[in-house]
């Protein structure tokens, strides 16, 4: 493998091609919930001046109408796209008036699932299925799940480096499913490592109380004689466990990512072909629809994975679709809790070592995984979730056990040339600055961020609502202080008037019956 890794990092760092690795782009999807004053998930709709959440391309609703999402556009500049997610950060809150944006992954105060409203996006179609969905996602996983929060990042690299990459290995096929196979690798390779990333980067170690009220089985402890907060000593991302998006339901379900086809063809299965249990919430019958269908899966974005191969899809076209029409376009990491120590939920050094991760799945080996490699990569991810500070900590590998700080130094060194060319593309000592940062704290997990929340929680006599408020107002002075220019505010604003525009133009083209529309989507099913 590393073999394979060091003549990969040798084609790159020739004069011709080094600039390519500056334009690696990339794009943040943050999602943060509204809070009232006194730190309860906001009751009220989603303010009309953040325009249409169907259709802003900026500023979405996730499953509830509470919970926003914040989208920037593709760039290379790093820097670009903090800005650009600040100056969203810093409009939002002109229109929230005395509201806030909570600042962590885990949730504010709840009070059970029927205080979570369900996202609404007009009378479409288009709109009737996005809330059918979430009501059926908050029937079969319950809605406090849904309330989690979380960071997406979007990644891929420039067509340039593609077609000189296809030309070197001979021309395998056609192009686009060259690209398809070697993003697939990186998934391949992203899950085997993704323990990682939760060790580094997990800051969801504890949630309040009321989160799990009512809920007698898991396994967290009461952090304070209060019993306001529950916690694991060692947790690092509960985000990513039992508690948030680890669903059983889906443990069964075996996603291969070998090859584009079967991980197509895995996924339309499991969204055709009914799961019994899911029957018992109607469907349609009646006109009654608490979920779109009876599957194992409504549509693909229902299958929580940490990372996903995407396409742009075309409007009403399937994420499966898209990808059987064009290949693999860019992948989306999805295991990044929104970090309550900075603005924007995470930085420019996280972003740094990302692009350093992903590019070394990218081009060390990626062989096919198979049900023990699988069954090797739950039992780690489930470890660091739960476990990931324990001292005496082992991890699973094809050789036998091995300590998690023995594995992470293996891996940051197999990383570090990788770190270096970035830093000569970018005429920088940045990216071996960062990878440094992630030694330190696999040397002392004190330096975690899960560390730092219960170390704050314990120095400051808080519990981690208290916590988390007080970083939330903390940000919400910074982003009100924050000047925000005349241009951005005015592109910001066009857009959410746009958004409207194209809402209703929407409602007003609709020519068909909600069955009508949902035959039609799900028909593309059948024709993959």
């Amino acid at each position: 493998m590393r073999a394979q890794l060091q003549g990969r990092l040798q084609d790159l760092s020739s004069p011709e091609r080094l600039p390519l690795l500056t334009g690696i782009q990339r794009g943040i999807e943050k999602e943060s919930l509204r809070i009232s004053p006194d730190g309860r998930l906001a009751q009220t709709p989603h303010p009309r001046g953040l325009g249409s959440a169907l259709t802003n391309s900026n500023i979405t609703t996730d499953y509830s109408e509470a919970l926003l999402e914040f989208i920037t556009p593709v760039s290379r500049e790093i820097g670009s796209s903090l800005e650009f997610l600040e100056d969203i950060h810093s409009y939002v809150y002109q229109e929230l008036d005395d509201e806030l944006l909570w600042c962590a992954s885990m949730p504010c105060i709840t009070s059970g699932d029927d205080s979570i409203p369900v996202a609404q996006y007009g009378s479409s179609n288009v709109a009737r299925m996005k809330t059918v969905y979430r009501y059926g996602l908050g029937n079969r996983y319950g809605r406090r799940m849904q309330a989690i929060a979380g960071i997406h990042y979007n990644f891929s690299m420039p067509g340039e480096y593609w077609h000189l990459a296809w030309q070197e290995a001979g021309r395998p096929g056609e192009l686009t499913g060259y690209i398809s196979d070697r993003y697939l690798g990186l998934i391949r390779n992203f899950k085997r490592h993704s323990w990682l990333l939760i060790y580094l980067f997990g800051a969801s170690p504890a949630v309040c109380a009321s989160f799990l009220r009512g809920r007698d089985h898991h396994q967290l402890q009461a952090f304070d004689s209060a019993g306001k907060s529950l916690y694991l000593p060692y947790g690092t991302a509960l985000r990513m466990g039992d508690l948030g998006y680890n669903s059983e339901t889906q443990k069964g379900l075996n996603i291969c990512y070998n090859c584009l086809d079967s991980y197509v063809e895995t996924l339309r299965d499991a969204i055709r072909h009914t799961h019994p249990p899911y029957t018992a919430y109607p469907a349609g019958e009646g006109g009654d629809y608490q979920q779109l269908n009876a599957g194992l899966l409504q549509i693909e974005n229902e299958f929580y994975s940490p990372i996903r191969p995407k396409r742009v899809a075309f409007s009403g076209e399937t994420p499966l679709s898209a990808l059987r029409r064009g290949g693999v376009e860019y992948i989306e990491v999805r295991c990044i809790d929104v970090s309550p120590f900075t603005p924007a939920g995470l930085d420019t050094d996280q972003i740094r070592f990302l692009d350093c991760f992903l590019l070394h799945c990218l081009l060390a080996d990626s062989p096919d995984c198979d049900d023990a490699d699988q069954a090797r990569q739950a039992h780690n991810l489930e470890a660091v979730v739960n476990r990931g500070r324990q001292p005496d900590l082992r991890l699973q590998t094809e050789a036998g056990e091995a300590s998690l700080q023995e594995l992470a130094g293996d891996l940051l060194g197999d990383i570090r040339p990788v770190a270096a060319l970035m830093d000569r593309a970018h005429a920088s000592d940045a990216y071996n600055r960062v990878l440094a940062l992630q030694q330190a704290r696999i040397d002392d997990p004190e330096l975690t961020p899960s560390a730092r929340m219960l170390r704050e929680m314990r120095e400051r006599d808080l519990p981690f609502f208290r916590l988390a408020m007080s970083y939330s107002q903390q940000w919400a002075e910074y982003y009100r202080e924050r000047s925000l220019s005349p241009a951005v505010r005015g592109a910001l604003e066009a857009e959410a008037a746009r958004s409207m525009d194209e809402q209703r133009a929407i409602e007003r083209d609709d020519q068909i019956s909600f069955e009508e529309y949902l035959a039609r989507f799900y028909a593309q099913y059948d024709a993959l």
